[in-house]
């Protein structure tokens, strides 16, 4: 953890129930030990995207769909308001993992947001080139070794004005260490996210800020 557990066990004890829905898919995927956002970085993912109100989301790793779900509780400016209809989906979610893609579809489904979240299978360094620039907000959650190859996409799909999110860019802390200190196996996913996280701290076209949130967030805003 980046900050100790009590501070963690408080911060998470102040937020409000989630919709009963999304607390359904967050046991399941925590007993089955499958990753998604923990709760305060769920917490600050609702607050952006209440704040930034975007027309367009575009996701980088579904796994189950809670962060896509989430993100569309969030539409219509506050978290759990009447969203309005559109003319197709809001939220473009890009996940390799067929096994997590089906269960996603189910989930999004029971959910009745099959028209406004639209999942597209396969390795998101493939399937981003095939997109078109106009995405508000872009949300990183996938393979950690793999964000530098997702940011050149990401800046160029990101609108003016728009906002980029990465989820577990402090590594559970070790980003902090040495990386002789890690097995050898992790070092190049340590290596990668720190020129990572230099990258956006350091790119004109951005205002970056790097929070020690749940397994560390950055975001991103990017100048007109």
């Amino acid at each position: 953890m980046i900050v100790n557990d009590r501070i963690t066990g408080f911060i998470r004890s102040l937020e409000p129930d989630e919709p009963e829905y999304l607390s359904r898919i967050r046991k399941k995927a925590e007993e089955e030990g499958v990753p998604i956002v923990k709760k305060e970085t769920a917490a600050l993912l609702r607050f952006l995207v209440s704040a930034a109100r975007p027309e367009r989301i575009l996701e980088i790793g579904t796994a189950v769909g809670y962060s896509a779900l989430l993100m569309s509780e969030c539409l219509g400016g506050e978290c759990g308001d009447e969203i309005a209809e559109s003319a197709g989906p809001r939220i473009t979610t890009i996940e390799y993992n067929e096994k997590m893609i089906a269960e996603a579809r189910g989930n999004i489904s029971a959910a009745g947001r099959e028209d406004m979240i639209e999942i597209l299978p396969g390795d998101a360094a493939d399937v981003l080139k095939t997109l078109s620039p106009g995405y508000d907000f872009i949300f990183i959650d996938a393979a950690k070794g793999q964000y530098l190859v997702y940011l050149e996409e990401a800046m160029r799909l990101l609108s003016s004005g728009g906002i980029m999110a990465a989820d577990n860019v402090l590594q559970e802390g070790t980003l902090a260490e040495s990386r002789y200190a890690l097995p050898h196996r992790e070092r190049t996913t340590y290596s990668r996210m720190r020129e990572f996280l230099w990258n956006i701290k350091h790119d004109e076209r951005l205002e970056t800020a790097v929070l020690s949130v749940g397994d560390g967030v950055s975001v991103s805003f990017r100048k007109g």
